[in-house]
């Protein structure tokens, strides 16, 4: 291993962790959005809601987030929708992720018990500010480890936007192995700094998750 060289390039390498670490977090951030409609949508009992949001979260999980990427990067313009690479990036693994995430908050919805909407009902609230009031506060300790692993997963899978050159870990190692020839180096660094990432996010994701078992025991 060329440790000399590791230590030349491994500044270009934090740099782009820092624009994979935005690139995973705005994605996020739209996929949570993304996921609580999708999951109200399914949940709904009007098929204008109901329909839409199944076919959604069915096209986006059933088809590759490479491709989806591409459609929305490469095809997009043929459309009117002309976006940087890294609005793109993150409009695709949003779009992805918030698939995934719709049925983890579904499935948290439903395992609340069905008479909190009963009660919820009784005194006179109408749907949403129960789902707001009641239903998500209830349901919030039962989403942290499922969405935890989406989050997981999509900052894993963040290093597809190198495919439509965001400048990424990803990306960042195939530049510097075109220059360097050190595939080994170059990969095992961009894997060093994922490592990282990765590792603070379960760990805050796990404290998380413990803080509300807490208050949940209390």
């Amino acid at each position: 291993m060329d440790i000399e060289l590791i230590l030349k390039v491994w500044v270009f390498f934090a740099k782009a962790a820092l624009v994979t670490v935005e690139v995973s977090a705005l994605a996020c951030a739209l996929g949570l959005a993304l996921g609580l409609i999708g999951a109200l949508g399914k949940l709904s009992d009007y098929r204008a809601l109901r329909y839409p949001a199944t076919v959604y979260v069915s096209a986006f999980r059933g088809t590759p987030c490479l491709v989806q990427l591409f459609i929305i990067y490469f095809g997009g313009p043929q459309i009117g929708l002309n976006l940087e690479p890294f609005a793109a990036g993150v409009l695709g693994l949003g779009l992805n992720i918030g698939a995934y995430m719709s049925e983890s908050i579904r499935g948290a919805i439903v395992a609340v018990d069905r008479g909190q909407w009963d009660a919820a009902r009784s005194l006179g609230l109408r749907y949403l500010p129960t789902v707001r009031l009641v239903i998500l506060p209830q349901a919030a300790a039962l989403m942290i480890r499922p969405l935890g692993v989406n989050t997981v997963a999509l900052i894993k899978g963040s290093a597809l936007v190198s495919a439509i050159s965001v400048v990424e870990l990803t990306y960042t190692a195939h530049r510097f192995i075109s220059s360097t020839y050190k595939p080994f180096e170059m990969f095992a660094l961009s894997a060093f700094f994922y490592l990282i990432i990765i590792t603070v996010v379960t760990r805050a994701i796990r404290a998380l998750d413990e803080r509300y078992a807490v208050q949940g025991h209390g």
